[in-house]
């Protein structure tokens, strides 16, 4: 992984986006946030792997600590598929869902189709006031389906 800033996506803009989010710039923050951008849906311990091939001193715990920062500051979303470790991404500040693989474990980002947040309403809200939905869609990516209509039935 290569750290450049002769790009709109370089790390002058990583900074930046740290920055603005009230967070203090370290290395191993700008490389969670570089792992992120190129790895979306990527697991703590898939980005911690990742960091420590470009920062040999990181551990698991440091990036678990700048995921729950980068979470509460707003710069990544966490999102929690079920029967799955959490998946981490940058996409952050819509209202897209996730269609979500049962056999591969593949994921993709939606558009939410009615807009802006929350774009369910509970049938009961019980007091509460409702600010977003989160949505799966669960099913099987077309590799999957392929793979399955390819395997012979018994």
């Amino acid at each position: 992984m290569a750290f450049t800033t002769d790009s709109p996506t370089g790390t002058d803009l990583l900074r930046q986006s740290i920055r603005n989010s009230g967070l203090k710039v370290t290395a191993p923050r700008v490389a969670v946030l570089e792992v992120l951008r190129q790895n979306p849906h990527s697991s703590a311990e898939q980005i911690s792997a990742k960091v420590q091939d470009v920062l040999s001193g990181s551990s698991t715990q440091a990036v678990y600590g700048i995921l729950a920062a980068f979470t509460g500051a707003g710069l990544v979303r966490r999102f929690d598929p079920p029967g799955s470790a959490a998946l981490f991404e940058c996409r952050v500040g819509d209202n897209h869902h996730h269609l979500l693989c049962v056999q591969c474990g593949a994921v993709k980002d939606v558009d939410c189709v009615i807009g802006q947040a929350p774009c369910l309403t509970p049938s009961d809200s019980a007091g509460f006031t409702v600010f977003a939905a989160e949505v799966t869609f669960n099913g099987l990516c077309q590799p999957c389906r392929v793979q399955a209509a390819a395997e012979p039935t018994s």
